[in-house]
Parts: C-alpha cells; sequence; structure tokens
C-alpha cells in the first residue's frame, strides 16, 4: 500500500497544479468593464434574395441587411446609398451579432445628418462548428465572395457606386475573410479592409482535423508567398486580452504581416479610448496609406496623455479641450520634461524564484509620470505579481495614480487606477513573447502625484506560471495524457507476456509512465533537425516536421515544457483511470442488486456472422452518416460487453466461499478466472483509450448533428477513415482473450510498440490532434494480429 499511497499523494499534487493553472485561466483576470450597446428602435433583418442558383449550393447561408426603424423601413426596397460593410460571424456564432455595430453605426450618422452612414450586411452560416470542424470553411469562404458579388449589384445604379466592401469578422469570421483572396476568381479590388476581431490567425485554436489545419495553411501561405494579391487590403486584427480565453490573444496576431505596412495588430486593452468608432475615412479612402494612418491614430497612437515633442516639429501652440459636463470644472496639470530623467530600470525576478525572492524599487515623485523599464520580461513562460505602495502627505485635492503596464511588440496594455495612499497589485504576464530583433522593453508607466514616494516590488507568480502553461498548451494535454495511456499499454503487456498475469491500468500506469522514456527522444530529434544533414534524411523518409519545431517558430516552446505536460497528463490518466474503475464498480454493485449474472464470460470465436453483420451495419453507418457516429456506437457497445464481463468478476469475486453458484476451485477454473480477469484490465485500459479519440471526434458529431436537416451525410468526414478502421479492430477486440495473445508470436512486439507510439504521439501530436487516434489504432491492430496469429 506504501508505493499507492505515495503515487496518489504525488498526482494529486499534480492534479492540484493543473487545476491552479486552469483556475488562472478561467477565472483570474480583470473586472469586466464593457458595457452592452443598447437601441433605441427594434432591430430588423432584411433578407437578401440570392440567385438561385446560388441558393441550391449553398441551402443553409443567407444574407441579411441590418436595418432599424425608419432606416429599416426606407431600405426594404434595397436602394443604397450608404457605404456596404459586411459582418461576418465566427465559430457558432449567430448573423444577428451585427446590431451592436449597426445600431451605433445608425446612432453616429444621425450625429452628421447621414453626410456618410453604413449599410450593414450580415451572413447566417447557421452557427457552425468551424472552429471545431474545418470541412465547412472552404464552403463558407465560396459563399461570401458571392455575397460580395451580390451586394455589389445592388449599388450598381448609384451614381458613385462603391466597387468594394469593409469586412467586419469575428472570430473564425476574420479567417474567412483572409481567405478569399485564395480562390481563383476572386478580384482582390472586392475588399479594401478588413477588422477582425478576435480571429485566431496564427493556428487553430485546437487542431482536429486535417481540413482545419490545411485551411490554415493555405490562406497563411498564400498572405506571404503571394503579397501582391493583398498589397491594397488594410487589415486590422483586435485581441481580446486575457478575458478571452476561448482565443488567446497570441494566436490574433499575424508574425508574418506585421512588417507589412498594410497590418496592425492590438490588443484590445491597448487601444486608446476605446470607444472610439473606426473614422469614416478608413472606409471610403481608396488611399491604402490614408487608412492605415487613421487605423494608427485611432487604435495605437492617438495622442491622449503624453505628447513627444519630437514627433511634432513644428508645433507652436498646444491647446487641451476639455468639455465641461454638469458645470464641474476641471484642473489639468501640465509639465515638460527629458525622456531619460523619469527612465528607470527594474529587474525581473527569475521563474524559479516561485515569488520567494523580489525586486524592488522606490521613487519619490516630483513630477507627473515615471517610465520603470522591466529588463528581461519578454518570454511567454514568465509571470509576476507587480505590487505598487503609495505614500503621500496628506493633501485635500490629491489625484488618482494610473499604472499602465504597456508591452510595445505587441500593442499590448493594461490599465489600473488607484487612490493615493494605496497598495495595488497588478499582474504581468504576456501574450506574445518578444522577437529576436526586437529591441523594445516592457515599460511600466506611472502617472504619479508629486511629493508622493511609490514603492515597486515585482515578484513571480508560480500560479500564473502555471496559468500560462495551461493558456499556451492546454489545448495538447490529451496528447500527453494518450501518451501515458500507451506506455500503460505496453507495460500491462509486457507483464503478461512475462508474468501471466496482467496489471491494473492504474498500477501499469505509475510503474511504466516515465518522462524519460518520452522527452529525450524528441528533443534529441529537434536538436539533430537543426542539421541539414539530418533534415535531409528525415525528408526522404517523408516524415511530416516535428511539431516542437513548429512550436518553437512560434515562441511557444521553453524548457522544461514538455516535461511539465507529460506530468500533467500522467496526473490525469491516472484519476481517469481511478474515475473509470471505481465507477464501473459501482454500477456493477447497483446492477447485482437488481441481478444475478450466470456465470463467467465463455471464450469465443473472435468474429461469428452477427459479429460480422454488425461490423459492416457500423461500417455501413460511417460511410453514409458520420463516421464519429459509427464510432460513439462501438465505443458504447465495448463499454457495454466490458460492464457485462466486470459484473460477473466482481459477482464472482464477492460471492460466498460456501455459496452454491461458485464454481469448484481447480486448476482449470482457476486459469479460467485468471484468463477473464486479465482480458478484462486490458479491456479497461482500452477503452480509457477509446475514450479520448471519442472526445477527439465528438466536434464533428456534433456538427453533423446540427445540420442534419440539410444533409444526411457528412462531407467531407475526417473520422470516416479511422471509423471504419475501429470498427473492425474493436469488433474482434471485444471477444479476445489473453491467451491468444500470450501465445502469440507477435506478442513482444505488441507489447514493444506502444512505447515508440507514445513518442510518436508527443513528436507529432501536439499541434495536429487528428493524428493521435492513429497511433493508438496502430497499437490495437497488432492487438488483432496477436489474436489471429
Amino acid at each position: 500500500r506504501g508505493p499507492g499511497v505515495a503515487a496518489a499523494l504525488f498526482y494529486g499534487a499534480v492534479a492540484a497544479l493543473v487545476l491552479l493553472g486552469v483556475r488562472d485561466v478561467l477565472f483570474l483576470y480583470e473586472e469586466n468593464q464593457c458595457s452592452m450597446t443598447y437601441m433605441y428602435e427594434y432591430p430588423e433583418y432584411l433578407k437578401i434574395k440570392l440567385p438561385k442558383k446560388i441558393s441550391r449550393r449553398f441551402p443553409a447561408y443567407e444574407l441579411y441587411l441590418y436595418g432599424e426603424g425608419n432606416y429599416a423601413e426606407e431600405n426594404k426596397n434595397l436602394i443604397l446609398t450608404g457605404i456596404p460593410v459586411l459582418f461576418l460571424p465566427g465559430n457558432a456564432g449567430s448573423y444577428k451579432q451585427v446590431r451592436s455595430l449597426g445600431s451605433i453605426a445608425l446612432r453616429k450618422a444621425e450625429d452628421i445628418d447621414f453626410k456618410y452612414h453604413f449599410n450593414f450586411f450580415t451572413v447566417n452560416f447557421n452557427e457552425e462548428l468551424v472552429a471545431l470542424y474545418g470541412g465547412s470553411l472552404q464552403r463558407q469562404t465560396r459563399f461570401v465572395h458571392e455575397c460580395i458579388k451580390v451586394i455589389l449589384k445592388l449599388y450598381k445604379d448609384q451614381e458613385f457606386a462603391p466597387s468594394s466592401v469593409a469586412i467586419v469578422g469575428h472570430s473564425m469570421g476574420g479567417l474567412v475573410a483572409r481567405a478569399l483572396p485564395t480562390l481563383k476568381n476572386f478580384k482582390p479590388e472586392f475588399i479594401n479592409l478588413l477588422i477582425t476581431q478576435a480571429t485566431p490567425h496564427v493556428a487553430p485554436v485546437m487542431p482536429l482535423d486535417k481540413y482545419l489545419t490545411d485551411f490554415y495553411t493555405a490562406v497563411n501561405n498564400h498572405w506571404i508567398l503571394k503579397a501582391q494579391d493583398v498589397r491594397n487590403l488594410t487589415t486590422l486584427s483586435v485581441a481580446g486580452g486575457f478575458r478571452d480565453y476561448q482565443v488567446r490573444s497570441g494566436l490574433a496576431f499575424l508574425p508574418r504581416l506585421s512588417q507589412h505596412s498594410r497590418a496592425l495588430f492590438v490588443v484590445s486593452s491597448a487601444v486608446p479610448r476605446t470607444w472610439a468608432s473606426t473614422d469614416h475615412l478608413s472606409i471610403i479612402t481608396e488611399d491604402p496609406k490614408k487608412r492605415m494612418l487613421v487605423l494608427n491614430h485611432h487604435f495605437v497612437r492617438h495622442p491622449i496623455v503624453t505628447l513627444k515633442l519630437q514627433e511634432y516639429p513644428s508645433l507652436s501652440d498646444l491647446v487641451v479641450y476639455v468639455p465641461a459636463i454638469n458645470g464641474n470644472k476641471f484642473t489639468v496639470d501640465c509639465e515638460f520634461f527629458k525622456e531619460d530623467s523619469r527612465r528607470v530600470q527594474l529587474p525581473v525576478t527569475h521563474l524559479f524564484s516561485f515569488g520567494l525572492s523580489s525586486s524592488k524599487i522606490v521613487l519619490n515623485s516630483t513630477g507627473l509620470i515615471y517610465n520603470v523599464q522591466l529588463q528581461h520580461f519578454g518570454q511567454i513562460y514568465q509571470a509576476f505579481k507587480i505590487y505598487i505602495e503609495s505614500h503621500c502627505q496628506p493633501h485635500k485635492g490629491r489625484k488618482m495614480s494610473v499604472y499602465r503596464l504597456h508591452v510595445p511588440w505587441s500593442h499590448e496594455d493594461s490599465i489600473t487606477v488607484s487612490k493615493v495612499p494605496s497598495f495595488t497589485e497588478i499582474s504581468a504576464k504576456l501574450h506574445i513573447a518578444q522577437p529576436e530583433n526586437d529591441s523594445t522593453v516592457a515599460v511600466l508607466n506611472i502617472y504619479s502625484s508629486s511629493d508622493c514616494q511609490y514603492e515597486v516590488t515585482i515578484k513571480t507568480s508560480f500560479s500564473q506560471v502555471l496559468g500560462q502553461v495551461i493558456r499556451f498548451h492546454g489545448v495538447s494535454l490529451p496528447v500527453y495524457v494518450i501518451s501515458n495511456m500507451l506506455l500503460a499499454y505496453g507495460g500491462q503487456l509486457s507483464a503478461l507476456i512475462s508474468t501471466g498475469h496482467c496489471l491494473d491500468f492504474v498500477p501499469a500506469l505509475t510503474r511504466a509512465a516515465k518522462p524519460y522514456k518520452v522527452d529525450p527522444f524528441v528533443n534529441v530529434v529537434k536538436f539533430l533537425l537543426g542539421f541539414n544533414w539530418f533534415k535531409d534524411i528525415w525528408n526522404v523518409l517523408f516524415l511530416p516536421q516535428l511539431d516542437a519545431v513548429l512550436l518553437n517558430k512560434q515562441d511557444m516552446w521553453f524548457p522544461l515544457v514538455s516535461l511539465i505536460l507529460f506530468l500533467f497528463g500522467t496526473g490525469i490518466a491516472y484519476w481517469g483511470g481511478i474515475l473509470f474503475s471505481s465507477s464501473l464498480r459501482l454500477l456493477s454493485s447497483l446492477w447485482l442488486s437488481l441481478t444475478r449474472p450466470s456465470g463467467l464470460p465463455k471464450d469465443s470465436k473472435l468474429m461469428t456472422p452477427r459479429r460480422a453483420f454488425v461490423a459492416i451495419l457500423l461500417v455501413f453507418v460511417s460511410c453514409t452518416t458520420c463516421g464519429a457516429f459509427a464510432i460513439l456506437i462501438i465505443y458504447l457497445h465495448y463499454i457495454l460487453f466490458t460492464f457485462m464481463g466486470h459484473n460477473a468478476v466482481y459477482f464472482l469475486f464477492t460471492m460466498s466461499p460456501e455459496s452454491e453458484n461458485r464454481p469448484a476451485a481447480s486448476p482449470t477454473t482457476n486459469t479460467a478466472i485468471d484468463n477473464v480477469v486479465n482480458s478484462l484490465k486490458i479491456h479497461i485500459t482500452i477503452i480509457n483509450l477509446l475514450t479520448w479519440i471519442v472526445l477527439l471526434s465528438l466536434p464533428s458529431l456534433i456538427y453533423w448533428f446540427k445540420n442534419l436537416r440539410y444533409n444526411v451525410r457528412l462531407d467531407p468526414d475526417p473520422c470516416r477513415t479511422m471509423a471504419i478502421i475501429l470498427v473492425s479492430t474493436l469488433g474482434i477486440l471485444m471477444n479476445s482473450s489473453t491467451t491468444k495473445v500470450k501465445s502469440s508470436k507477435l506478442s513482444k512486439i505488441a507489447a514493444q510498440l506502444p512505447l515508440p507510439l507514445s513518442v510518436a504521439v508527443v513528436a507529432f501530436g501536439p499541434m495536429h490532434l487528428y493524428r493521435v487516434p492513429y497511433f493508438v489504432i496502430c497499437s490495437l491492430l497488432l492487438h488483432v494480429l496477436c489474436c489471429i496469429l
């Protein structure tokens, strides 16, 4: 019991660390300071009639024009005079989300007597789950192309008919908009401005199928290799900050395009006067340079708070305009100073200080602003707590202090307002690592009160470091869970061959799941790929690129991350195994209170006509409906089969020795019992592996179910091939016994194969989750061969 208790305590601590990181991501962020927009009139969505050919090609999609009150009535005849703007909703998004933009734009137009106004169109994508299923992204892109042509035709009778539309894309809608130039017949002049909100441009949030990753590759490669197609397109990407835990802000960054003069990336918290709407000139001007200047003015360099005189060489006078509100009076403090005189440096603490040490600086304020440069702060795995304690002399007119944490390379800000005197806590962590060629420094701007003392202390925040691991790599946790399970599976088979007895899943996991079996191989291959000769051999073997290399290119790979994730995966697999075993025992006890099994499961043929018919039926289901649906059915069937076998074994071991129903003790009986118990242990491990396969295939199943009224068959289907293989494999494994495995010529290979497969899962799975089930299937197929040969 000693090792078992120690393992439970260790993996309990690991699970606690995982939960601590998840808590930081999901719950520990700034208070929501956004307010809901309100309408003054009832919203109306006028459906635009599309040509029959388009409606037949895209029966699930629709195009609408937004309006309110009199404006909506006037537009019912589709005589439009405004500037066309097309809104594209994102993953599971509603076309009615355009209301916020359309309503505010209408009020702004009324304020200037409709000198300029917008016509907001919106697309109904049927709330498809395109972030989880990539099979419909190309279809959505083609439909948007057709919508743009229909919209522009509505203006053809105008004296100054627009030749392009502006597009606002939320989430995956922004990616669909960026995919438009990849279409063969798309004219680049159709769009001149693209604003994306929380769009994951770099990579999918969860790479669950090949169609999704291929779509990303095609779009990003086109924008890099054929930049001339988008040279006149002005692009603004706005990320949501740390409150957006669905799409982390780093994914909204356009790394290769950041040097492009027509692309801009900002985090919403860094936008000056975030309530300000985009200037009308950014829509109507044909000059891309002017559009970019307007976006920079409103989203990055709006001259509020601080002016640098060298940027305004012709400035002769400065006028500060503060409109009176309810007759209140304002006092404006102003000062001129050399920037170097207000700049101080504060080195951050080491990652492994765990918050036990700190770095401190004291500022005796004589002015209105100080810039504290945070030295050596540029990696995503760094996270800190900054404590600012202010001490001031009593003063009746004491102002508030404003603390601004500014990250220049990603236009990333966070602002905190505090009373004076006070003790303020600020979180400091990054969305994007500092680029290698960037020499800027993260800065804490203190807008201070004169004659005050500010004590600034910085400490490493261990909980937020864990949060950064989960934020950037939490999606990869299934990879490491399955890698651990494969090691446990191989350990069970090895014990079965060497001792004749199979270990339970949890003991096998604690014995076999060791990081040194996996991590060193991945790191060695990653190192060797830095040499051209090894890279040439790699390419000759047609091996895919190592995911660790891709993560390194995105500045997401940092020391010990794979080890941490492996331990997290072990903890999840450990407690998942305990939960499943406990649930099985509980259900068995409840079932046995209602009925009694007739005896132990009998060893039968691997395949019978009935079982063959079921397998063929499920293959037919996967080919004509949805592969994930067939996987779910065979998974539930496998659980039911294991449950009934567990009931028989559980009943046998809980039965009194004097019971008449208990089989007489004999070598044959004991062997039969051992065989059933060993087989049951293997089946439980297979179910644990299958559970994650089902979870990874679940998004396409949900997508198929939501769209049943349009098409019974999911096309394309990322799980069809996998379903056909799994149905055939599990149909045989369900009736297999460990006796045949022990006597097989392939048994040693079957016991050794899970180790290289667990390495392959970690090597090729973190950025391509859809590959992971196939590594599990390889191991199961060899198990089937052991039952046959």
